[in-house]
């Protein structure tokens, strides 16, 4: 293709050109104004025109000047002729044959007017005088005594005689209006025979040159068919009737279009080659398409899988765990001194485990994209403040200097969204922060945006990991995989709410030189900017708050009924929702239900919820699952249920209680 792609750009070199629009050239390109057509009629018509104007001034300029030779060669004629016969007869003074012949020369036409004269008073004029001057051309001609007429003995007195000065004087005068005509009509003559000569020339250059243009023109327009990526255009300029015949009978039969039919059968060549290969990038093209789908395809079943696997996994572990948390929850007030170390470790792998589930199910829900932002003005401060109260503790114990640099700014964005990202960003520059240096978390304005950067002065991060680190379970200085220093899941958490907010997090780093990450968001109005929300529920005692657990799992409902009971809470326990619905239907009130979403049996945890809403709708109705697949999140989202995840926390579930027992 790019052998096509060069001759189509020589051939667009070559071609006259046309109102088809060109890209610009890559280098230096001749500007060339006019057109061909008009080109060959210059190149054409001006030497015609040329030759013929200096042939016409040749020949006129002899033409005239023979008229003008032989008009004075005919004057000086009839003066010479006049001369020689009136020697004698004006020598001998004989008036009447001066007279008579003067009166001879006028009758051969061709002067009007004859004079004879001598020094002695001799004077002879025949023909009229009424012609003005300015058309009379004078001729003159001395009369000289001949030889043989040498008779001093009968000159008269007072002549002289032969071999002296001329003894008269002879003008005759002819008339240049005719002559002034013959020189007008060939003047005229010369410049029709020019036009009419300029006129043929430019007929048959005229002609030649359309002959020439239009096969070439033809040629530019399949040429710019072809570069507009037409391949089926073709040039219809005639070839010679048999290209396999004798050639040169061929370019004698057509000697003007023989060399364009050459070109426009290369063309042609090289177009049928174009749309070959044209035909073949695009098979080529749908084999790839097709190929790319069916990976594409692969890719996203195997998404799906992976998130069905999630899902199922993340509901399996969070079974047991929230058993789990529930049972060391009710142990450690009651363990013995040798037993609470075990108790306390084991209740910190489990809170490790919780995290690593929460995390993915966060994971999950953002995929699933059930979370819809809550879009006000924040103040920057405001969050500043609540950050650098969660995380001074952590800062001191790594000695690492936090500063807070708001600049009374306020963004538009959802307070607890915000909170998340940035306040993870810290928690990472501290970790990866060296003891006694510092992290700056700063906003400044950039036109309509407020750029949030969080600076540290760490071992900062190589380029070959700086687009990775945005993967899940994805560390660069953890690969024992220590638990303490988290799962590698919170950057991946970060750039997905980040694009939840219609935004991006930006990174720069190098090694031994730090990080900034950085989060652009809209600029907002400080003014109303309100503050996050702070969950902070007071401890409330929960004595006598009465409670339905309903799960399938034993050993969930043996440790929510071990932990309400030790808070004081009247606990009943159900393992199938029929049973749950009828019970909610017959007990005369319940303050809390708690219900698992995956039950045995046809009935699951939203038609209890639902029975629950309808039958008891003072109840506080709480959905505990531990599924995390997009569509249940999907399902449950469309609902509006109040979900705890499993595992949970005791003192989450306490601190959701508490809200019941002070609305009671």
């Amino acid at each position: 293709m790019n052998a096509s792609t060069e001759s189509l750009t020589v051939l667009r070199s070559m071609a006259p050109s046309t109102p088809v629009d060109r890209p610009d050239a890559e280098t230096q390109t001749l500007v060339v104004t006019g057109s061909l057509q008009r080109d060959l009629l210059r190149l054409g018509v001006v030497p015609c025109a040329a030759v013929a104007l200096a042939l016409t001034a040749w020949f006129t300029h002899v033409r005239l000047n023979g008229l003008e030779a032989s008009f004075n060669a005919e004057g000086q004629a009839v003066a010479r002729q006049v001369a020689a016969m009136s020697d004698l007869s004006l020598y001998a003074g004989d008036l009447p044959a001066l007279q008579n012949v003067a009166n001879a020369a006028l009758r051969g036409g061709q002067v009007t007017r004859v004079e004879i004269s001598n020094s002695a008073g001799v004077y002879v004029a025949a023909g009229p005088k009424t012609a003005p001057l300015a058309q009379l051309r004078t001729f003159t001609a001395p009369v000289n005594l001949r030889e043989a007429s040498r008779a001093t003995a009968f000159a008269p007195e007072g002549a002289t005689t032969a071999g002296d000065a001329p003894i008269g004087l002879v003008q005759a005068f002819r008339d240049t209006t005719a002559y002034a005509g013959e020189r007008t009509r060939t003047l005229m003559t010369s410049i029709a025979i020019a036009m009419i000569a300029l006129l043929l020339a430019w007929g048959w250059v005229r002609h030649t040159a359309r002959a020439v243009a239009q096969p070439m023109r033809r040629i530019s327009r399949t040429v710019a068919a072809l570069e507009a990526g037409r391949f089926d255009a073709r040039c219809n300029v005639g070839t010679p009737a048999a290209r396999g015949g004798d050639a040169d009978a061929d370019a004698a039969a057509a000697p003007a279009q023989h060399e364009f039919a050459d070109l426009a059968h290369d063309i042609n060549r090289l177009a049928e080659r174009l749309q070959r290969n044209r035909q073949t990038s695009d098979k080529q093209v749908r084999e790839a398409t097709a190929v790319a789908l069916q990976r594409m395809g692969e890719a996203e079943q195997a998404a799906l899988s992976r998130a069905r696997f999630l899902a199922a996994a993340s509901h399996d572990l969070r079974q047991p765990l929230h058993a789990m948390g529930l049972f060391i929850d009710g142990l450690l007030p009651t363990a013995s001194v040798a037993q609470r170390p075990a108790v306390l470790r084991l209740q910190e792998s489990a809170e490790y485990m919780g995290i690593l589930l929460d995390d993915l199910l966060e994971i999950s829900r953002l995929d699933a994209r059930v979370l819809t932002p809550a879009i006000a003005n924040v103040s920057l401060a405001s969050v500043f403040d609540q950050l650098g109260a969660r995380h001074a503790a952590s800062a001191a114990a790594n000695r690492v200097r936090l500063v807070w640099k708001d600049r009374g700014l306020a963004v538009r964005s959802d307070a607890a969204l915000l909170l998340r990202v940035v306040g993870n960003l810290v928690s990472n520059a501290i970790r990866h922060t060296a003891p006694e240096g510092t992290v700056l978390v700063a906003a400044r304005r950039r036109g309509g945006k407020v750029r949030i950067e969080v600076r540290d002065n760490g071992v900062g991060i190589a380029p070959i990991h700086q687009q990775r680190i945005f993967e899940e379970f994805y560390q660069v200085a953890n690969t024992e995989r220590d638990r303490r220093q988290g799962f590698g899941l919170g950057l991946a958490i970060c750039a997905r709410i980040a694009a939840l907010l219609d935004s991006r997090i930006g990174l720069r780093s190098a090694l031994q030189a730090g990080s900034t990450f950085s989060l652009d968001l809209p600029a907002g109005d400080v003014r109303d900017a309100a503050p996050p929300a702070i969950d902070t529920v007071a401890p409330t005692p929960l004595a006598g708050l009465r409670c339905l657990v309903v799960d399938d799992d034993p050993a969930i409902l043996d440790g929510t009924r071990s932990l309400l009971d030790r808070w004081g809470c009247v606990v009943e326990c159900l393992g199938t929702g029929v049973e749950a619905i009828r019970r909610l239907g017959e007990a005369p009130h319940f303050d809390a239900v708690l219900c698992d979403l995956q039950l045995a049996g046809d009935t699951d945890g939203m038609a209890v919820l639902d029975a629950a809403k309808r039958l008891q709708p003072e109840a506080l109705a709480v959905l505990v699952s531990g599924a995390t697949g997009p569509d249940v999140l999907q399902r449950l989202r469309q609902g509006g249920v109040l979900l705890l995840t499993k595992p949970v926390a005791p003192a989450k579930l306490r601190a959701l209680l508490s809200t019941r027992r002070a609305s009671v």
